[in-house]
């Protein structure tokens, strides 16, 4: 892998594309081989998988947005590799289809019969029904799809002509962007998540979902920059202050999830509402899914929070990608802790669990480094660009 320091693109990119197509290609083929076996077990599977990975890309498209809103110069270095996550949403979007086939398999409220003998279940139909579910899940992706091509194209332009009104033009596409997507996110998740229990709700929970979400996309951007400085690429661009402002997001966002988390569990434990607290008992009750719960609570925050709370620890190149790769491992335990109740009483731990997520990321890392490869690894005219390389935390 080499840079070209003059356009900062890739002269030779390596075969990290070429074998993360591969592992997916494989990991997809087995998963189908799963689904033959045990199709309901292969849909809980590729469901937690694949909301991963689609809150990795949305995580990109929030990260971006931000960015323009607030015009921050400290992450234009950072930019390009997020909207490179950001664009990976139509690959997701295809990958969607499956899970089409697994509606019944998955979501209680799809029967027919279940809801003729659930007076709940009929006074949810209008909104939980197959026909009217697939066209919120069309509308969520052509939104993330929309805004992720329109801010990604202005980008791109940015890099062969320098015109400060593209800056402009990115944040004025990044306001309403901004409100779509805490729309779209929330309802999502209340479609592919909440729903999977339907007497089951909780207002707060898509604020849950973004709090993993943001976490997510931290931790995989900094283990990618991360990547490129072992490989002696934008060593002196990516600097370790760059390094330490996300160290300082991710423990920020490390708080702010267990806040929500807490908020959600405290306030359903306060109204003690059967409707609410049966959630929560599915994952208490049995000794497994108590262990899971357990992991949850101390992997996604108190490990986090520990690990990041010192100034040495941020500018620990080390403890950043360790602790990286410890958040986006707790992010799967806990959608799998959200998913999998609904498949069983107990913890019942399926290779395809392994096979489902390395194939979908397998193909969505694909296409991320493909258009890393395909354009400059940093926006070279952004006129903040010089300032952001020299930024220096205070």
């Amino acid at each position: 892998m080499q840079l070209d320091n003059n356009t900062y693109r890739l002269r030779e990119s390596g075969s990290f594309g070429r074998r993360a197509l591969i592992i997916g290609i494989i990991g997809l083929a087995l998963s189908a081989v799963g689904y033959f076996l045990d199709a309901e077990r292969f849909f809980h599977s590729y469901l937690t998988s694949f909301v991963f990975w689609v809150t990795i890309g949305v995580g990109g498209l929030f990260f971006v947005m931000l960015h323009h809103l607030t015009s921050a110069k400290w992450s234009v270095v950072l930019r390009r590799l997020t909207e490179n996550f950001m664009i990976t949403v139509p690959v997701l979007a295809v990958l969607f289809l499956p899970l089409i086939l697994g509606i019944q398999d998955l979501f209680h409220w799809s029967h027919a019969d279940a809801v003729a003998h659930d007076e709940l279940l009929q006074q949810k139909a209008p909104y939980l029904n197959t026909p009217f579910f697939l066209i919120r899940a069309a509308i969520y992706f052509g939104i993330w799809i929309l805004f992720g091509r329109m801010l990604y194209k202005v980008s791109i332009a940015q890099d062969s002509q320098k015109d400060d009104s593209l800056i402009a033009r990115m944040k004025k596409l990044s306001a309403p962007g901004m409100l779509l997507f805490a729309l779209t996110l929330t309802f999502a998740s209340f479609d592919w998540l909440m729903s999977l229990d339907a007497h089951w709700y909780s207002t707060i929970f898509g604020v849950y979902v973004f709090s993993g979400s943001l976490l997510a996309i931290l931790a995989i951007l900094t283990l990618i920059a991360i990547y490129f400085r072992e490989n002696d690429i934008l060593r002196e661009t990516i600097t370790i202050e760059h390094y330490h402002d996300l160290g300082k997001l991710m423990f920020a966002f490390t708080v702010f999830w267990a806040y929500i988390a807490f908020s959600q569990f405290m306030l359903i434990w306060y109204g003690n509402i059967p409707e609410e607290t049966i959630w929560y008992k599915h994952r208490w009750e049995d000794l497994s899914w108590r262990i899971v719960s357990l992991i949850v609570l101390f992997g996604h925050f108190v490990v986090p929070f520990l690990a990041l709370v010192t100034r040495a620890a941020k500018r620990n190149l080390t403890m950043l990608k360790v602790t990286s790769i410890w958040l986006l491992l707790m992010h799967w335990v806990d959608l799998y802790w959200i998913v999998l109740p609904n498949y069983g009483h107990s913890v019942h731990f399926s290779w395809m669990d392994i096979t489902t997520m390395i194939g979908i990321g397998g193909i969505v890392l694909w296409y991320f480094w493909k258009a890393t490869a395909a354009h400059a690894l940093i926006p070279v005219n952004d006129p903040k660009l010089q300032a952001s390389i020299e930024f220096e935390n205070q």
